[in-house]
Formats: C-alpha cells, sequence, structure tokens
C-alpha cells in the first residue's frame, strides 16, 4: 500500500472511532436521563399510583410517557405540593386519555330484515 491509501484508511478509521464514541455519549445520556426520570417518578408517586402507571405503560406506553413527562414537569417546575396518589393520577388519566367510543348494538328480527 502506499501512503496516500494508509491515510485514507486511518482517515476513515478516526471518522468510524468518532462516530462510536458519540453513539456511545448520547447512549450514555438517555440512559442518565432515564434513570433521573425515574426517580423523580419513585419519590413523587405513591406505591400504588406507580402501579396503577406500569400498568398502563404496559397497555398504552404513549398515555403513560405523556403521564410521566407531564408529572415529572410539574416535579421539576415546583409546582408539586405532595405524593401523588393512586386517586390524583386517576383524575389526571382522564384528562390525559382520549374519550371511549361508544359502541351500540342493534339486533334486529328477522322481520325487520
Amino acid at each position: 500500500m502506499t501512503m496516500p491509501e494508509d491515510e485514507e484508511l486511518e482517515e476513515i478509521r478516526r471518522r468510524k472511532m468518532a462516530e462510536l464514541q458519540a453513539k456511545a455519549a448520547e447512549e450514555e445520556a438517555r440512559r442518565r436521563a432515564e434513570a433521573e426520570r425515574a426517580a423523580v417518578l419513585r419519590v413523587v408517586l405513591t406505591p400504588e399510583a406507580r402501579q396503577r402507571l406500569a400498568n398502563i405503560k404496559m397497555a398504552r406506553p404513549a398515555i403513560a410517557e405523556a403521564v410521566e413527562n407531564y408529572i415529572v414537569n410539574l416535579a421539576r417546575s415546583g409546582n408539586l405540593k405532595s405524593q401523588i396518589t393512586d386517586d390524583l393520577l386517576r383524575q389526571i388519566l382522564e384528562k390525559v386519555m382520549p374519550p371511549k367510543k361508544e359502541t351500540k348494538i342493534v339486533r334486529l328480527s328477522k322481520d325487520e330484515l
């Protein structure tokens, strides 16, 4: 191999290494933010409320994430006076969740067909 090829190969290695380091740093920052978020939720939610939120997270992850964001923002802004109980979490969920669609079943007899 000639010198220009060696330099080119070394440049590719440097770029790849920098890319991997950036990804690792990004992943570490994401993990730290998630751990901080979990710690805040552990402090501000009662055990019953945490369990309800965990159940909702399994069934509807998007809604659970929206509620978690709301609670974490409340806690960080200092607008939270006490722990969030299960009843208060239910009230928050009622505001966040879309209204249920009502299904009405109409049975027709053979004469009506």
